[in-house]
């Protein structure tokens, strides 16, 4: 059984004040993030922009002294006609800095409604990607304190768009898996970092959608006051979830702890343990949230699903877990892998498929053939959980729970310690080995 505790270190106020110059404040971030003297590469997100060679320019400075390998990795969008000319100019700096480049495009239809939304995530999923390729666990964005006050004004007009933050883990699941974002400019104002490159004689690419009012943050730019003070704020670490426990893909937690939390702490709780249980990508309603938290801070018998989840509780104990039931999402459909490939099954386990000719499937309707060790020591969790873990099923008729033998590698602790803040530095990288992040063939 796994508990949830990690080594939690506060930020720390990221404002530029006084003399301090930008590149020092940036380089005070790097260092209360990011490891020293390793051979893991970090992940640069550039663009071209400002912003983004800006961020290039002071990680590199930081990176000599911090004996790092930089991967600048620009994400061409397919989107404007001198895009590849923009890739171009993004491969030129890298070299000019002594550091190796890769460029991914967006290839396929793009959508006709949603378009930032949707580019931002196809933008994440390719980092993501080509980070994991890599063996890196960080990848860094050249985010400012103009993106914060651009969106509290998209919010004032009824906009539902979240504060970036400045350490959090990727939002893409299950590619962002292990990797936490960096945005270590948030506290300098976007005139500031032209006027440092200004100084330096560089040039950025200025992207005209920066302009287009057809969309929000667009119109949100000409309203940001260049006096306005940035107040950045970054969810501090939830402690309740340091006094969770796991095991295979179940989290526990004692009422009591939820009752003596304040009410936002148990949202934040039952939202985070709900999607990283459930397997899912999005965070669950508010109003949905909301009823679950009532209950569960209650003292009635508790049984209920949230975002794929399952939530369960006793006089003593909440159990959150996958919601077996729920098998038309698609996660939990049977499926034959091919042998030797690594693949995720049901946004929740990470599976080695060594084995060869047997389907993996949910549980549910295997527990008599399962071996009777097996059965035994499933005796330990929940009922209703054993349902949606993953098995095997060979042609003979022989049944294997998955994570019980080893073969298949929980997601759901590291994803909830992840979004939960108990993970504040970067961590070590698992090795840089080919693996899929699609469902496997045989589907």
């Amino acid at each position: 059984m796994t508990s949830f505790l990690g080594g939690v270190e506060p930020p720390v106020d990221a404002m530029v004040q006084g003399n301090c110059s930008l590149s020092a404040a940036v380089s005070a971030r790097l260092n209360l993030r990011l490891m020293r003297d390793t051979d893991q590469p970090l992940v640069i997100g550039l663009s071209g922009g400002g912003d983004s060679v800006a961020l290039a320019l002071m990680v590199e400075e930081w990176a000599r002294t911090a004996a790092r390998r930089l991967v600048f990795v620009t994400v061409d969008h397919a989107l404007q006609p001198q895009s590849r000319d923009w890739t171009r100019h993004c491969a030129e700096l890298a070299e000019r800095l002594g550091h190796r480049f890769l460029a991914r495009v967006w290839t396929g239809r793009k959508p006709k409604t949603g378009l930032p939304a949707a580019a931002r995530g196809v933008r994440h999923r390719l980092l993501a990607e080509a980070a994991r390729e890599l063996g890196a666990s960080v990848i860094l964005l050249g985010h400012t304190g103009d993106d914060l006050l651009e969106s509290e004004a998209m919010r004032r007009e009824g906009a539902t768009t979240p504060d970036a933050h400045e350490w959090a883990p990727s939002p893409v699941w299950p590619e962002g898996r292990g990797l936490f974002v960096l945005r270590p400019m948030l506290g300098i104002r976007r005139a500031a970092l032209r006027d440092w490159l200004v100084e330096r004689g560089e040039t950025w690419i200025e992207d005209p959608a920066n302009g287009n009012l057809a969309y929000a943050r667009a119109r949100a730019r000409p309203s940001i006051d260049p006096g306005t003070k940035v107040v950045r704020f970054d969810p501090p670490a939830l402690k309740l979830a340091a006094q969770a426990t796991h095991r295979a893909g179940v989290i526990t937690l004692s009422r009591t702890a939820l009752r003596e939390v304040s009410v936002p702490d148990a949202h934040r709780f039952v939202a985070l343990a709900g999607v990283s249980a459930g397997g899912g990508a999005r965070l669950p309603a508010s109003a949905r949230i909301n009823r679950a938290v009532q209950a569960l801070r209650g003292e009635a018998i508790v049984k209920a699903t949230l975002a794929g989840a399952r939530l369960e509780a006793d006089d003593r104990d909440i159990h959150v877990f996958r919601e077996a039931g729920e098998a038309a999402r698609g996660g939990l459909m049977p499926i034959t892998p091919e042998p030797g490939l690594s693949f995720i099954w049901d946004g929740r386990f990470e599976i080695a498929a060594s084995f060869a000719g047997a389907e993996v499937r949910r549980l549910a309707g295997l527990v008599g053939r399962l071996p009777s060790a097996q059965r035994a020591e499933l005796r330990s969790l929940p009922p209703a959980a054993r349902s949606g873990l993953p098995a095997t099923l060979d042609v003979l008729g022989y049944a294997g729970c998955l994570t019980l033998t080893g073969q298949a590698e929980s997601l759901v602790a590291a994803r909830f310690a992840a979004a939960a803040g108990l993970i504040g530095r970067e961590p070590k990288a698992g090795p840089a080995l080919p693996t899929s992040d699609a469902e496997p063939p045989g589907r």
